[in-house]
């Protein structure tokens, strides 16, 4: 399936603690744990159907630009979100404890 990622919207369920992208019957997520002054990110998910379109990377943008903006501090305990923080370096100040687990997640370790 071919998706255009600027026709997306990236919607923050408050309620289930979790970004949300719904694109006909399938429904991805990138779950959280809101802690203090830190979101805990836990577990990403996108349907087969949509893998390869870059939505967990448009979801892991809008989740972070969420923290930033509220200054939260990030624990990146979703492997897909360590990940995705290690091959995005201007992420990095946002994370809780910037530790190996980072460079290991993103292949640099």
């Amino acid at each position: 399936m071919q998706i255009d990622l600027d026709s997306i919207e990236v919607v923050n369920n408050k309620e289930k603690k979790r970004f949300e992208v719904h694109i006909g019957e399938h429904m991805a997520i990138m779950d959280y744990v809101p802690a203090g002054n830190t979101i805990v990110f836990t577990h990403t998910e996108v349907p087969v159907a949509l893998e390869g379109n870059g939505i967990g990377s448009k979801m892991a943008r809008e989740a972070l630009a969420y923290a930033a903006e509220l200054e939260l501090k990030v624990l990146p305990v979703c492997p897909y979100v360590a990940a995705f923080i290690g091959r995005h370096p201007e992420y990095r100040q946002q994370v809780f404890g910037v530790d190996k687990h980072i460079d290991d997640a993103a292949g640099n370790g």
